[in-house]
């Protein structure tokens, strides 16, 4: 079973494209990595997979909910620590 699944995932902002059609499967049990350097958009997927950002286009799927479709049904079934004091991101 597929615990992620992002396919095709496109995140643009004012014509710079921050995440440019990626694809990957985290699965069930499975140990996982998201490396890049900077710039590569790895936050902004991570924000995507939250539903704290939406994708431009492509899917992205958290324990089988749509993070677009189904927001709240994705937050209820993760868990989130922010780096930084976040109090201005109202969380649903």
């Amino acid at each position: 079973m597929s615990i992620i699944q992002v396919q095709n995932l496109v995140k643009k902002y004012n014509g710079l494209t921050a995440v440019d059609g990626i694809s990957f499967e985290v699965r069930q049990g499975e140990s996982f990595g998201f490396l890049g350097p900077n710039g590569a958009g790895k936050t902004t997927t991570i924000n995507i997979l939250c539903t704290l950002l939406s994708a431009t286009d492509g899917k992205a799927f958290v324990n089988g909910y749509d993070c677009a479709k189904n927001p709240s049904d994705v937050r209820a079934s993760i868990g989130l620590v922010f780096q930084e004091d976040r109090r201005d991101i109202e969380c649903g």
